[in-house]
């Protein structure tokens, strides 16, 4: 199995950043992040005609979240900075509260 190392993320938007998208780059994953930054400029160079404003960021990848069930999050900040990193959702278990009647009812 390939070790990922880092996702190229590529986003365009329109002028006022007010609507953007995640875009696919030619290669996505890489196992250097070195190969990666590599990629980056000419890839956000394959999409600056074809919108306003486009965005890149190589994305590090923890090997120790591999088998997780992580995601990629991102946003625009208004002073056109991409912020993106893989999160980790944490595991919520969700259980039933007990009721008083049922404990009196089981000790019976």
């Amino acid at each position: 199995m390939e070790h990922i190392a880092a996702l190229l993320l590529i986003i365009g938007c329109s002028d006022d950043l007010a609507q953007c998208r995640e875009l696919s780059p030619p290669v996505s994953v890489y196992e250097t992040t070195e190969e990666c930054e590599g990629d980056l400029q000419p890839s956000i160079s394959l999409f600056t005609t074809k919108h306003p404003q486009v965005f890149g960021q190589c994305v590090e990848v923890d090997p120790a979240i591999e088998e997780e069930d992580a995601e990629l999050v991102w946003d625009i900040k208004p002073d056109g900075t991409l912020f993106a990193m893989i999160e980790v959702p944490e595991i919520m278990i969700a259980s039933k509260p007990e009721s008083r009647e049922k404990d009196y009812l089981s000790q019976e």
